[in-house]
C-alpha cells in the first residue's frame, strides 16, 4: 500500500489516499476546502495517474466531508460511511457555521459500512472497526497485510479525540481504543485524522489518557 497525505482545510484534517496497484486510489476523508485546496488534490492525483474508485468517511463531521460534494462533481463518487454518523453528516452545514465557514449540503451517501466489513478495492483491503464516542458512528480502518490503521478522530498521537460534541461519549471512546485499537500488533502504524502518524505501541504505552 502507498499513502499519500495532505492536510486540508482551516480545521487542519488528513486527508488520505491510498492505492496498492498504482492505477486506482481510495480516499479516505476528503477535507477540501475551497477551489484552490479541490485543485490541489486533483493535481496530486494526476501527477501520479490516480482514478479514485471510493470515498470513506471515518466520521461525519463537517471537517472531515467538506470536500464529498467535489470529489462527486468531479470523479463522480459518493461517500461511504458508517450509519451512526448519518445525522452528523445531514448536519454538517449548520455545524460549519459555528466555525465561521460555509458549506453546501453535502451529497447523498453511496452506502453504509459496518463493523467487521472487509473493503477490497484499488489494490487495498482494510477492515472496518468500529470505534465510536468522538462520534456515534466514528470507524477505523485497519489493514493487517500492510500494518496500518487510519483511526479518523479516535486516537492521536499522544491524545484521543474529543467527546463534547452532540453524539459523544468519553468512557465508551477509551473502552472502545483499548477492546479495538490497542488489541491490534503494537507495530500497527497509526494514520489519525488530525497531526502527525504513530503507532500502537507508542500509544499504549505514552498516551497520557492511558497511562
Amino acid at each position: 500500500m502507498k499513502i499519500l497525505r495532505a492536510v486540508f482545510s482551516p480545521i487542519e484534517v488528513n486527508t488520505y489516499i491510498l492505492t496498492g496497484n498504482d492505477e486506482e486510489c481510495i480516499i479516505i476523508d476528503c477535507g477540501c476546502y475551497g477551489v484552490e485546496e479541490e485543485k490541489r488534490l486533483e493535481e496530486m492525483l494526476e501527477a501520479r495517474r490516480l482514478k479514485p474508485v471510493m470515498l470513506i468517511d471515518t466520521h461525519c463531521h463537517l471537517d472531515h466531508v467538506f470536500g464529498n460534494r467535489f470529489i462527486l462533481e468531479r470523479y463522480g463518487l459518493r461517500p461511504w460511511f458508517h450509519e451512526g454518523d448519518r445525522h452528523n453528516y445531514l448536519n454538517a452545514p449548520k455545524h460549519a457555521l459555528m466555525f465561521g465557514l460555509t458549506m453546501e449540503p453535502p451529497p447523498e451517501q453511496e452506502g453504509y459500512l459496518t463493523e467487521g466489513e472487509m473493503i477490497s478495492a484499488a489494490g487495498v483491503s482494510m477492515k472496518v472497526i468500529g470505534v465510536p464516542g468522538h462520534s456515534p458512528g466514528g470507524i477505523s480502518l485497519y489493514s493487517e497485510t500492510d500494518g496500518v490503521v487510519f483511526t479518523g478522530d479516535a486516537l492521536f498521537a499522544g491524545s484521543i479525540g474529543r467527546s463534547d460534541l452532540p453524539g459523544g461519549d468519553h468512557e465508551l471512546l477509551m473502552e472502545r481504543i483499548r477492546e479495538q485499537l490497542f488489541t491490534l500488533p503494537p507495530e500497527t502504524a497509526v494514520y489519525p485524522g488530525h497531526g502527525p502518524a504513530t503507532t500502537i505501541g507508542e500509544e499504549m504505552k505514552s498516551n497520557p489518557f492511558f497511562t
